[in-house]
């Protein structure tokens, strides 16, 4: 089973691509990590319990304010939903504190989000789906691309589209908290260089500052090479002969640690000019 690791940055369009990929002809299984991570915060989770404990006591409005449909314990006697635009503020930012803040969150729920996307690539697997696409913001950062057969990062080359589509999409951000979540990760167009430098047949940039009907023309593109590469027949050989799958992925894995450390030798010698 081929790996797609989908990742971009905020407001690049990485969960349009995600649903055009999910939709005919390609209908593909999307394990969404933010889907995910929004389950593994639910009221009366392990994760839910953490943050409140951590960020609780210094943000007031963290869970949703008690109304009559509301009460102090929650609808289900589980607690109060987190409210996210709340938990927003405490994590976005270049600040050592935000930076810190964010650090103890992803402590907290990626480990749980891990679990939860393991299980549903090996139901996947089972099942005998030609490919997955492994839908992870931080695909890099978490170091999900050791998996993925292939990477595609969905970006756009000019900032101003991303902070202006950003703003169009929640409009209660300011300019500056705006700014805070672009700058809290890593810059979309360090990615797609990233991406280029694993090399033909192994990462794609899917550029999005067109329109929609220009980004699907890039992925129908995208997708037909990746299945002359990676046919569905030895997805099939894979999946009845399991020592074939295990070795194929062990290569896979391997092939991407050294994808990696090449990068980061490349990143050393560029830093090493300045």
């Amino acid at each position: 089973m081929l790996f797609i690791g989908l990742t971009g940055s905020i407001a690049t369009g990485k969960s349009t691509v995600s649903s055009i990929l999910a939709a005919p002809p390609y209908s593909l299984p999307i394990i969404d990590a933010d889907v995910f991570a929004r389950k593994v915060v639910e009221p009366g989770t392990r994760g839910y319990r953490a943050i409140v404990k951590y960020f609780g006591p210094t943000t007031p409005d963290l869970l949703a304010p008690i109304t009559d449909s509301m009460p102090a314990d929650g609808p289900d006697g589980k607690g109060r939903p987190l409210n996210r635009q709340a938990l927003g503020k405490r994590i976005f930012g270049s600040s050592e504190e935000r930076k810190n803040d964010r650090n103890v969150l992803n402590e907290i729920v990626h480990p749980a989000v891990r679990r939860e996307v393991y299980k549903s690539i090996f139901r996947n697997y089972l099942g005998g789906s030609w490919a997955v696409v492994l839908d992870v913001p931080l695909l890099f950062e978490s170091g999900w691309d050791r998996l993925s057969g292939v990477v595609m990062v969905v970006a756009v080359k000019d900032p101003k589209v991303q902070m202006q589509r950003l703003r169009k999409r929640d409009p209660h951000l300011s300019r500056e908290e705006a700014q805070n979540r672009v700058l809290s990760q890593t810059d979309v167009r360090l990615k797609a260089k990233r991406c280029e430098a694993r090399g033909k047949g192994k990462g794609v940039v899917i550029w999005n500052d067109g329109s929609k009907d220009e980004l699907k023309a890039n992925i129908d593109a995208a997708l037909a090479e990746m299945r002359r590469d990676s046919p569905p027949w030895w997805n099939w050989i894979c999946l009845l002969c399991p020592p074939i799958g295990v070795a194929a992925g062990a290569w896979v894995y391997w092939q991407n640690i050294n994808i990696n450390k090449k990068w980061r030798e490349m990143e050393a010698e560029e830093k090493s000019k300045l």
